[in-house]
């Protein structure tokens, strides 16, 4: 590959080189050497310095391309697989051994050098991803596997890690996975949210291509994989990006706006263009250079808000005089109006905690431009909800209703993420109120809540296994609790409910518009519970979803239907294989021509204590493609 050409250049410059990988980083040369280009524009001197030149500062000069800011030079005995850093010699005076910015690979950490790296992995996805550019992810089954890889399985590499994964993955019947952070990062209790190298994957779990041969298994198992993205801040490490040419060249200069009080770490300048460049092609490079058919973008809040995490007098206002950043908003839009041009079928999910308006409208009605946004509010107010005692839950019902008062302004996840089961917040199972079998048998009715619920769903491993402690990154999954019946009865109503949901495409057609869903019994606060309708969106499909959140159980309870005759019990997380009481309705119930809360029809079903029960018309079964 030649040095960049005046084009190449000229995109850098204005900031719009979409393909800004192929041009920076390090190169093998097919004549050999390795060609090296690096952007620092306020440097004085550069070299590179490696294996093949004992380190030495000035054997190998980078040379400055005119006014782009760009250094270019090739090192001649330098080979593939070397380790390297850049010599940088900065307007300061001061000279800093620095990783490469876009380095392809890195050293183990805490060895902080950059790799030589040419991929040789040859893609065997071609026919997934013809489909995924006629996806359509807001009409779609869409349910997510949440994943650390480095503490799924201790010790496993991306290879083995695929083959594990995709298996158990396949059994539960979720359609993607998503991977915290796998950019190379220093530390590993971050769990990858302090990034300090955004084009090299996490060194720990193998080489690139390793990664690659990951995302590729996945695709052949019928899995799509989102990444997890962290583009809000960066890593502090005075081998990184911080002061790279000796000036605040990626991070603002006022510490009011280029320093994060909450994590210490550093944030993005996005008023500069070449950053803004940097991110954007960065999120191009994980979707082209690893097939990544999503990502979640992290961190959104802290970039809209200029006083995020800061006391008065610590931020600086914008231009108007307020509070929001406007240029991490021109960045956003950009972002997501160039994947979504590129990338057709890529879904980008926004990891944003408060009301900011727009987040999942297009940019050109004046939206983030986001497919997605992670619904906190529906996170924070039924897992308060379950945590009552279920005497107290009535006072508490419109914690459980409210999100349907909102749930179309947004193209909502309804996340149950690793933030959730951390850091003394106890796992999912411990939060729950009761002996044993009640934390296990309203768990089991939480999921068949959150699998009908309008939206498209998110768990964290774990999960799924009904685990007892909080996650840690430095140990297992709690594997061998699967041994014990009432875990595994949760493993078996998890797969269950995923294979549903994805046949009853009432589910997932019309997740975000009104017409997708109907109260049946929204009020009876009582007698916690709700029961709701999903419909189709031709309308044909229905499934009613009944949930008691009540620890005994309701016989004879009414509940209103569209239409008359028999309607087959679905799914019912009380059957006793998943280790529930086997309380249910023989297979179904009958609705007559009984008016109740309005309607015509009506059925007088048996709800089992703390679950959940689906219900579909007779004659209305689907088969899962």
């Amino acid at each position: 590959m030649t040095r960049p050409g005046e084009l190449d250049l000229h995109l850098i410059g204005e900031g719009r080189h979409e393909r800004l990988w192929e041009q920076l980083g390090a190169h093998v040369q097919d004549e050999g050497g390795v060609r090296f280009a690096v952007w620092a524009p306020s440097a004085r001197r550069i070299s590179v310095v490696g294996d093949w030149n004992g380190w030495a500062e000035g054997a190998d000069p980078l040379n400055p391309q005119g006014s782009s800011g760009v250094w270019v030079g090739t090192a001649g005995d330098a080979r593939e697989g070397q380790p390297y850093k850049l010599s940088v010699h900065g307007h300061d005076g001061v000279t800093r051994l620095k990783a490469d910015p876009v380095a392809f690979r890195a050293e183990v950490p805490p060895s902080t050098a950059s790799l030589v790296y040419r991929s040789r992995h040859v893609w065997a996805d071609a026919a997934w991803m013809e489909r995924r550019e006629r996806a359509e992810p807001l009409s779609e089954p869409l349910s997510i596997y949440e994943v650390h890889p480095g503490s799924w399985r201790r010790g496993l590499g991306w290879r083995d890690l695929a083959e594990e994964l995709a298996d158990h993955v396949t059994e539960l019947g979720f359609t993607h996975v998503e991977l915290l952070p796998v950019m190379q990062h220093p530390y590993g209790p971050s769990w990858g949210y302090q990034v300090s190298g955004f084009y090299a994957p996490q060194s720990t779990l193998g080489e690139p291509d390793d990664l690659r041969a990951f995302v590729d298994h996945m695709h052949a198992a019928g899995i799509g994989v989102v990444l997890d993205w962290v583009p809000a801040h960066f890593a502090v490490d005075d081998w990184a990006l911080r002061r790279f040419d000796g000036t605040a060249l990626y991070e603002h200069a006022d510490p009011r706006r280029g320093a994060h009080p909450e994590w210490g770490t550093l944030v993005f300048n996005y008023g500069r263009h070449e950053v803004r460049n940097f991110l954007v092609a960065n999120a191009l490079y994980w979707l082209e250079e690893f097939h990544a058919d999503g990502l979640r973008v992290d961190g959104v809040a802290s970039m809209l808000y200029l006083d995020y995490s800061r006391a008065p007098g610590e931020w600086v206002p914008n231009r108007y005089g307020g509070r929001e950043d406007l240029e991490a908003v021109g960045f956003l839009q950009e972002l997501n109006a160039v994947v979504h041009a590129t990338h057709p079928g890529v879904s980008m999910t926004a990891e944003e905690s408060t009301a900011w308006p727009g987040v999942t409208r297009s940019t050109e009605s004046g939206g983030l431009g986001f497919t997605f946004k992670w619904n906190m509010g529906w996170m924070h107010d039924t897992l308060g909800y379950v945590a009552h005692e279920p005497v107290h839950r009535r006072w508490h019902h419109d914690a459980l209703t409210f999100s349907l008062v909102y749930a179309w302004d947004v193209n909502f996840v309804l996340p149950l993420s690793h933030d959730e089961v951390v850091h003394g917040k106890a796992s999912l199972l411990r939060k729950l109120p009761g002996d044993e079998w009640q934390q296990f048998a309203c768990l089991r009715a939480l999921y068949g809540h959150m699998w009908a619920h309008p939206g498209k769903q998110l768990l964290f491993m774990g999960g799924e296994l009904g685990q007892g402690t909080e996650w840690s990154e430095g140990r297992d999954l709690d594997w061998y609790v699967l041994d014990y019946p009432l875990h595994e009865g949760v493993r078996r109503c998890l797969a269950d409910l995923n294979r549903a949901y994805r046949a009853e495409r009432a589910l997932w057609e019309v997740d975000f518009r009104p017409e997708g869903f109907e109260w049946l019994v929204g009020d009876a606060r009582e007698d916690n519970t709700v029961a709701f309708l999903r419909r189709s969106a031709d309308g044909e499909r229905l499934l009613a979803c009944l949930v008691n959140f009540s620890p005994v159980v309701r016989h004879h309870w009414r509940v209103p239907l569209p239409t008359g005759g028999t309607w087959r019990e679905v799914l019912n997380t009380d059957a006793s294989e998943y280790g529930g009481s086997g309380v249910g309705n023989l297979g179904g119930v009958e609705a007559v021509a009984e008016p109740s809360h309005g309607r015509p029809f009506s059925a007088g079903v048996t709800l089992p204590p703390l679950a959940a029960v689906w219900l579909a018309p007779e004659g209305d079964e689907q088969v899962s493609d």
